[in-house]
């Protein structure tokens, strides 16, 4: 069982920031921005490129809740806004076989990423 499948049965407690039937978001441990959520499925699917045509719904589910909470947290304007990220595998930064989307703001985040 992953960490973040012990998040969703609550065996290890987070800061829900929201979820519903398909999804769980939190605050990260250790937030790389002021803001910074991490947006999960409940299904465990160990990372995106293993995601399914079948968890195409779900996918696009997940970056709506994304929008969903910048709105709700009112880091949506152009004025401040918001990043999206999905990490695969070691070289990606992936840390737990769970897809989950990071959700960051609060600063300027520059690019390229480091």
């Amino acid at each position: 069982m992953t960490l973040f499948e012990k998040i969703i049965a609550r065996e290890i407690p987070a800061d829900i920031v929201y979820e519903d039937d398909l999804a769980i978001a939190f605050r990260d441990i250790h937030p790389q921005a002021p803001v910074h959520l991490l947006i999960i499925p409940r299904k465990p699917i160990p990372r995106v490129g293993a995601a399914t045509e079948d968890d195409a719904p779900l996918l696009g589910h997940l970056l709506l809740v994304a929008g969903k909470i910048a709105r709700e947290q009112g880091f949506d304007g152009t004025d401040q806004g918001f990043r999206v990220v999905i990490n695969h595998g070691r070289h990606g930064g992936e840390t737990v076989p769970h897809l989950h989307v990071h959700l960051l703001s609060g600063r300027d985040l520059a690019w390229p990423p480091g």
